[in-house]
């Protein structure tokens, strides 16, 4: 799984899953741009890093207007781009009838808005080198919904309809689409993500906490990455979910209601 000399552009590389992304393809010998808005850590990150060549690019996902200038830094540092990983996010803790507009509007703004952008970016370039992938960071519940998440679910389900379509309409360029579906992973997910008023949960989900290290992670996702997987899901027995909701859904309902995720 060498990716020596591979520049790598991660989104959401300051902590968690962007984190370990990072550290995953430096040992693996690729160049990185770990983008963020948070410098202080994305600076720790890099020397993490070591002696990787790691380009610093602070990125806001819901500043859209920046990323045509952002992507031209990255091919005026390194002079091509091979992997854009969209990794950046928001999620969400509350009930649906009591989610307030603004924060569905501020998951879709930064989760799928952001992506595609950023997407839209970069494509141009890799389409014209003739090779290139794109990988999005969903979700298992961009496969399910599930209680506490609707407006985070549906954030993600709109992500797989986007990367999907684009996956058909590009297959003859050489460019290709991998989509991770992480389940219950050790990071700071549920302490950030939003409530109805669109204020930080600041607690960790137990469900969360015992979840799947994000090194773990890391390392089943860079090996999907290598072999150009279409999809895939990593977890632990979250993951049969997808498959429950797809051969018994009736089942799944039912399993779903006493499913404890928070």
């Amino acid at each position: 799984m060498s990716f020596a000399h591979h520049v790598i552009w991660i989104t959401g590389a300051s902590s968690g899953i962007g984190e370990a992304l990072a550290k995953e393809f430096a040992r693996a010998g690729a160049r990185l741009v770990l983008s963020a808005r948070n410098v202080p850590e994305l600076e720790r990150v890099r020397a993490a890093c070591a002696p990787a060549e790691v380009l610093i690019l602070p990125l806001d996902l819901a500043g859209r207007a920046d990323f045509p200038t952002l992507a031209a830094q990255v091919l005026a540092h390194y002079g091509r781009l091979d992997v854009l990983i969209n990794n950046g996010g928001l999620s969400q803790r509350s009930l649906a009838l009591e989610t307030s507009l603004a924060v569905h509007r501020q998951l879709m703004e930064v989760n799928y808005f952001g992506t595609v952008a950023l997407t839209q970016a970069v494509l141009p370039h890799l389409i014209g080198q003739g090779h290139g992938q794109i990988v999005v960071v969903s979700s298992l519940v961009g496969k399910f919904g599930s209680p506490y998440r609707s407006a985070y679910a549906a954030s993600k389900h709109a992500l797989h309809g986007f990367f999907d379509s684009l996956r058909a309409e590009i297959w003859q360029t050489g460019v290709g689409i991998t989509i991770i579906c992480p389940g219950f992973i050790r990071t700071g997910v549920s302490i950030n993500a939003l409530t109805a008023d669109g204020s930080p949960q600041r607690t960790m989900d137990e469900a969360t906490a015992r979840g799947l290290a994000p090194e773990k992670l890391a390392r089943e996702a860079v090996r999907a990455i290598a072999r150009r997987r279409q999809e895939v899901y990593i977890g632990g027995r979250e993951t049969l979910g997808v498959y429950l909701k797809r051969f018994v859904p009736g089942l799944f309902s039912r399993v779903l209601r006493r499913a404890k995720v928070r």
